[in-house]
């Protein structure tokens, strides 16, 4: 189980995202996490939808250069220590997590936190081995 995360190549100049995402509302989808990390130059926008080819086709067809990515979306209570838990399972299973962004989507009470893994398959093993709930859209 796993979502596909789009990633979005921008140029850091003004309105670029404001591009992007009004792409994404004339196309009529729906944004369930978001994150962006940039450099001096350009950025990377990092994205799960609702609809993810319909997104990357009408990115794609306004310019933009995009990569889809599997990703893990794992659901934790929103509580203090939730995290450190499933960072404490990670290290201790030697899953090396190369980036995550989280989301408050979902059930009340829950966050979903997305991870970019080192090794996919592991990690998904892993999570369902321990019992944690990993979401394929949210």
């Amino acid at each position: 189980m796993g979502i596909k995360q789009i990633s979005v190549f921008l140029e850091n100049t003004t309105g670029r995202l404001s591009d992007v995402t009004r792409t994404l509302a004339n196309a009529g989808i729906n944004l369930r996490a978001i994150s962006i990390a940039d450099t001096a130059d350009f950025g990377i926008l990092r994205l799960i939808v609702d609809k993810t080819e319909k997104a990357v086709d009408a990115l794609v067809s306004a310019g933009f250069t995009t990569r889809q990515t599997d990703v893990v979306a794992v659901e934790i209570e929103d509580v203090p220590g939730s995290l450190a838990k499933l960072m404490e399972l990670f290290q201790q299973s030697q899953v090396n997590i190369e980036y995550l962004y989280a989301s408050l989507e979902g059930q009340a009470g829950k966050a979903v936190v997305i991870f970019k893994l080192k090794d996919h398959d592991k990690g998904q093993k892993i999570l369902g081995e321990k019992g944690f709930k990993m979401a394929d859209n949210f």
